[in-house]
């Protein structure tokens, strides 16, 4: 048995190599087709959740953007003026 992938091997004792090696069966996902289609219909419904979520967000993003660009005004009033050097201790000497 392989650790690492629990597959079946077979190994020379002599050589010990490797003669055989069988994969793990897969489990199915599903048990019948009905599981599987309900699985698909829920995974559209999430997805359509997800969709009109982000229309909501693409929606107030304008406004979102509008605030941030206002606050940004607002900081630079408050900020000094760069366009001047600035003048510092020793070039006043």
């Amino acid at each position: 048995m392989c650790p690492c992938c629990e597959a079946s091997l077979r190994v020379d004792p002599v050589t010990r190599a490797v003669i055989t090696h069988t994969p793990k069966p897969v489990a199915r996902t599903f048990a019948d087709m009905e599981a599987a289609a309900r699985a698909m219909r829920e995974g559209d419904v999430r997805k359509e959740s997800i969709f009109r979520q982000s229309v909501e967000a693409e929606k107030n993003k304008a406004e979102l953007m509008d605030k941030k660009f206002a606050e940004a005004v607002k900081k630079a009033k408050e900020a000094p003026d760069m366009t001047k050097p600035f003048l510092r201790d020793f070039d006043l000497e």
